[in-house]
């Protein structure tokens, strides 16, 4: 195997990027996450930190062509800027790969405990990825390894960090292993590495209990009409109709809420008295709320209009609730900066117009429940799904339109990046999308419900809220920080050692 490294530096982290890139969702190669990094930490440990961060670079440019693709299919844009964004996603996000490589080649070269550091720097650079305009969670490893459900159960103790510091390790402990040359050096030490969160998690599904209390209805609607008909004049009724025969349909399953997904009508609603008057008497007949998604625009006292991505949730006793996104996608629904640079307004994308940021984290009641929602984006940030549980939500409701980018790979990692917030908080949550992937997971991390991409359906979602939060839901990233912490240490040692 040690033959294996004598190639081209290049094919090595091209090799690494190729195994890392597939082992995103759709495709069930999540274990090859484990082992995928050997190559390309071969080359960080024994090279200059220049040419490991090269290396890395590289290696970081491929898998996140292979995992983010989809960016540039968004067909609610034209095709160069669609193509733009995508590119500006890949490469920018190889420099943080790139600056984790240099750290671990400097900190071996100083000290030769490179290979220890690495899961260590790796977590801060994950943590790090998070922050800003462009933060971007999306890609953190732990995503490789959603559908273990054994694996994952960490999430609620450690985040999404605890599961990528692990990939990390199982990844340098069979590294060591194979450059070894000692003859004492065992392969126990790999095996029991892989195996203790299957053990932990097994162990922990199994004494899984699901909490008491009682059992909520809701009906998921997914309407599978194409993301860029619906802004067709042409189609504006055929489209009012479906959504109110979906409606009608989703309230004779007796449901205790109907959730419909992101913009599911191309109006105004809120302040659309002909459009929301139907509706409204509706839910007043059959005693049953909707919570919708919906564009909305406020005009404010300079007589400037403003766009958000909102939700209105209505209930029989004609009272309204307002929710606007927190976390808008960057080039997708605002261009980063332009509150401080005005003149990149003028870089408009073929949206209504830069849409604007969210301020609150809103809490929805309905009867003795309180539960939250999340609006497409919003669900890829730990910290979002983290603050409503904190703030009481017994449940979380999530609702997107990941029409725009076609069937790729990027609805089913959106999908899967639920699981992961309803393991991380113990909640349930419920996912209805415009057009795939709907559905709903248990606080375990399993689900029942699942309304496929390009199907038009409703499911109903029986789940029990929870009334206790998740370690993780109480103190947050705490792993990643303390790990941060440790990084900084390694750091410091090899920034005091002489070269």
């Amino acid at each position: 195997m040690v033959n294996f490294f004598n190639r081209p530096a290049f094919q090595l982290a091209v090799i690494s990027g190729l195994l890392i890139g597939i082992a995103y969702p759709p495709l069930p190669l999540g274990f090859i996450a484990l082992f995928g990094l050997i190559p390309i930490l071969h080359l960080i440990l024994n090279e200059t930190p220049r040419m490991a961060a090269k290396w890395a670079y590289l290696s970081s440019v491929t898998a996140n062509f292979i995992s983010l693709y989809w960016i540039g299919l968004n067909t609610g844009a034209p095709l160069w800027v669609s193509m733009l964004s995508m590119a500006g996603a890949v490469f920018y996000l190889a420099i943080w790969w790139a600056a984790f490589a240099a750290l671990v080649s400097f900190i071996h070269g100083r000290t030769g405990k490179g290979l220890m550091a690495a899961p260590f720097l790796w977590i801060t650079m994950e943590l790090l990825r998070t922050f800003g305009s462009l933060g971007f969670p999306w890609i953190n490893l732990a995503v490789t390894q959603s559908t273990y459900l054994p694996v994952i159960q960490m999430l609620e103790i450690t985040g999404t960090y605890g599961v990528s510091f692990w990939i990390i390790l199982v990844n340098a402990a069979l590294y060591g292993l194979l450059v070894s040359t000692h003859k004492k050096v065992s392969p126990a030490f790999p095996v029991i590495l892989v195996l203790l969160p299957w053990l932990f998690g097994g162990i922990r599904l199994w004494m899984w209990n699901q909490p008491e209390g009682e059992t909520v209805k809701i009906a998921v609607v997914q309407p599978n009409v194409n993301a860029v008909d619906k802004w067709d004049q042409a189609k504006r009724n055929a489209i009012f109709s479906l959504m109110d025969s979906l409606h009608a349909e989703a309230n004779t399953l007796n449901p205790d809420l109907v959730l419909w997904p992101e913009s599911a009508l191309p109006t105004y609603l809120r302040t659309n008295a002909v459009t929301i008057r139907p509706i409204m008497n509706r839910i007043k007949e059959t005693g049953i709320p909707l919570l919708t998604g919906i564009p909305d625009k406020r005009t404010d006292q300079e007589g400037n209009v403003r766009y958000f991505n909102s939700t209105i949730f209505l209930k029989p006793d004609e009272s309204k609730t307002m929710y606007t996104k927190l976390k808008l996608v960057p080039f997708g629904e605002y261009v980063p900066l332009s509150d401080v640079l005005p003149f990149l307004d003028s870089f408009n994308i073929g949206l209504m117009g830069n849409f604007e940021y969210g301020g609150n984290y809103t809490m929805f009641e309905m009867d003795s429940l309180i539960f939250s929602n999340m609006i497409c984006y919003d669900s890829s940030f730990p910290s979002v799904a983290r603050k409503f549980v904190r703030k009481g939500a017994q449940m979380l409701t999530i609702q997107t339109n990941d029409g725009w980018w076609l069937h790729t790979s990027g609805a089913y990692q959106h999908f899967e990046l639920a699981r992961l917030r309803a393991v991380e908080n113990r909640v349930p949550v419920i996912r209805s999308a415009n057009t795939g992937i709907s559905g709903f997971f248990h606080p375990s991390g399993e689900h029942d419900g699942r309304i496929a991409f390009n199907e038009q359906g409703i499911v109903l979602a029986e789940v029990t809220p929870v009334k206790l939060p998740s370690f993780y839901s109480r103190f947050g990233d705490a792993f990643g920080w303390m790990i941060s912490l440790i990084s900084i240490g390694f750091i410091g040692l090899g920034w005091a050692r002489k070269p």
